[in-house]
């Protein structure tokens, strides 16, 4: 009897802490972040001085304040500024986990503004930056979000409009989910930076960095369930760019740092082999995450232009 009980304690106890292990990844992941973090890396302490820079310049062109209301109520912002010429091409710039339009993707503003011509609009995503949402959507949200500020520039501005959309990271995740899943006519081309190709696998990988190596997927698993439970969606059948790829409508530029260890540099591989649409890839030597705009700027911005070009 006494071997039964501490059996069953044991048990129990088993079961809570997969439970807390599994809380704990969903806040994490899904959870946007109620503090910004704390740097102390020196280089993302210098990316963030940039960061500001950028920032201020995007704003000294006074964009304007846009506002939508999506299915479920919530609020989503984002600033617009409108080409210097008349123009008929937009880019929508997507930021990804836990960041906001303008730290994530400013710096692509005046590419876009300056050298391109082109209309640029920067949302939030839900639950970042200005917008409403207590949730993070991991693309699985998000790209219907962004198919929401689309219908919103086709109704103001036109049905010949261009369109060009250009994620980092999730916000790569998200366009590619878009481009994935009968995408309006407007859009034109894909520009993906650093996005992973399945959430789930993604969150696993995450896990590892806590030394939840052999355990990752049985945890993510976990996770997983209060994803489906808390935000309604799947992280490996509603977030997975990788398996809906096969559904890809426009021609993809696929960016990745060759030294990128949160969404391992192989990701990038797999998703430019499985995209059955034009498509080229530009990796950087060196790059960690989200870093080769910062260590490649010229090429980058070549590499960009030339694709775009090719195809509208």
């Amino acid at each position: 009897m006494k071997k039964r009980k501490i059996a069953a304690a044991a048990g129990l106890l088993g079961t809570a802490a997969v439970a807390i292990v599994g809380a704990k990844g969903y806040q994490i992941a899904c959870v946007p972040r109620k503090k910004p973090k704390v740097e102390t890396d020196p280089k993302r302490i210098l990316r963030a001085e940039i960061r500001a820079k950028n920032n201020a310049f995007l704003y000294s062109h006074n964009p304007e304040d846009l506002e939508i209301i999506t299915p479920d109520k919530l609020r989503l912002k984002a600033w617009f500024v409108p080409a210097k010429e008349e123009c008929k091409r937009f880019a929508i710039c997507v930021h990804g986990h836990n960041c906001n339009g303008p730290d994530e993707c400013s710096h692509l503003f005046p590419f876009y503004y300056y050298t391109m011509g082109y209309n640029y609009l920067l949302p939030d995503l839900r639950g970042h930056g200005r917008s409403d949402g207590n949730q993070i959507g991991f693309g699985a949200l998000d790209h219907k979000d962004i198919k929401l500020w689309i219908d919103y520039l086709v109704e103001r501005f036109g049905e010949d409009i261009e369109i060009v959309l250009h994620g980092i990271s999730m916000g790569a995740a998200t366009v590619m989910l878009v481009n994935n899943t009968n995408p309006q006519k407007q859009v034109k081309i894909i520009v993906e930076d650093c996005g992973f190709t399945n959430a789930f696998e993604q969150v696993a990988d995450s896990m590892k960095s806590y030394k939840l190596n052999r355990t990752a997927n049985f945890f993510t698993g976990v996770t997983n369930l209060y994803c489906r439970a808390l935000s309604k969606y799947d992280l490996k059948k509603d977030a997975d760019p990788l398996g809906t790829m096969p559904n890809a409508k426009n021609p993809v530029i696929f960016i990745h740092g060759e030294e990128d260890k949160l969404v391992p540099f192989p990701m990038c591989q797999r998703l430019y082999d499985a995209c059955p649409t034009p498509k080229e890839i530009f990796t950087v030597p060196g790059a960690a995450h989200a870093y080769s705009y910062y260590d490649a700027k010229e090429e980058y911005d070549a590499r960009v232009k030339a694709f775009i070009e090719k195809y509208i």
